[in-house]
């Protein structure tokens, strides 16, 4: 019996013929005339039902080794947390300073700021804290770091004696009208007495800030070009010095700094000017 494609094989010999083929290598049979899948359009049945895919089961794991399931993947690992700004926790301690002690202890123990680990004491400020005068210097040098207190060694002798010439020094005992009260800008010594970084004084600002709105002086002096920088944004102190401005809502008046008088003693002339113009303005305010 044949048929249009050929003689009908029985179920026999068609198997013989598969296994030949297969021996020899087929994978694979293709018709006569290629299939363009592409232009093939499928066409739901008549009254299928349209389904809406719905959740899939979960995959099953695959099995490690002797048939046990693998572990998970491990999650990945949180991104990481930004480091807690040094100002924002600087200004955040000294608001919660409601007296001067407290501004010391939270200073002192501001754990932030390097300069503490180079340094052996913390410089906080001495004279009367009642003083109309508050003056405001640079970072400790070695004299000021062994003594505890800022301007000591040769600038402070210097500076006592400026301000005895116009009636006035630190000394505790002193009435407040003729007091003056004395703090760094950093209360602690730079390495080698380098000038404080400009990040150093921004750190330390939010405690200089307190520490005059504790204190509550009528005028500020700012001595030398790191008192100048930090409160004034400026440093060139002999352009400045003699000329009142205005240094956190008071009147502030730059002048140089002991230390530069000492390396400079032709200034010398220009500070007693500025001296007697302090005197004069806490004798007429207007």
């Amino acid at each position: 019996m044949e048929s249009q494609l050929g003689p009908i094989l029985d179920h026999r010999t068609a198997r013989a013929l598969l296994e030949w083929q297969i021996e020899l290598g087929v994978d694979e049979t293709i018709a006569e005339t290629p299939v363009n899948r592409y232009d093939a359009v499928h066409t739901p049945k008549p009254g299928a039902a349209m389904r809406t895919p719905g959740p899939q089961p979960a995959a099953a794991q695959e099995p490690g080794p002797a048939g046990r399931p693998r572990a998970p993947a491990p999650a990945a690992p949180p991104p990481p947390q930004a480091a807690p700004d040094p100002v924002e926790m600087a200004r955040a301690l000294a608001l919660a300073a409601a007296s001067l002690d407290d501004l010391r202890r939270a200073v002192h123990d501001f754990a932030q700021c390097d300069l503490r680990r180079g340094a052996r004491n913390c410089v906080f400020a001495d004279g009367n804290p009642q003083a109309r005068v508050m003056v405001i210097g640079g970072a400790p040098d070695r004299q000021d770091d062994l003594a505890g207190v800022p301007f000591a060694g040769p600038a402070g002798v210097l500076l006592d004696r400026m301000f005895e010439a116009i009636g006035m020094g630190r000394q505790a005992e002193r009435a407040a009208d003729r007091a003056i009260y004395v703090t760094p800008v950093l209360p602690w010594r730079t390495p080698q007495d380098r000038l404080p970084s400009a990040d150093e004084l921004a750190m330390m600002l939010p405690f200089l800030e307190k520490h005059v709105a504790l204190v509550d002086p009528q005028v500020l002096v700012l001595m030398g070009p790191q008192a100048c920088q930090a409160l004034l944004g400026q440093s060139g102190t002999a352009r400045l010095r003699g000329q009142w401005t205005q240094a956190l809502a008071r009147p502030a008046l730059p002048m140089f700094a002991p230390q530069q008088l000492l390396k400079q003693p032709q200034a010398k002339r220009d500070a007693w000017h500025d001296l007697l113009s302090l005197r004069q303005k806490l004798e007429d305010p207007a």
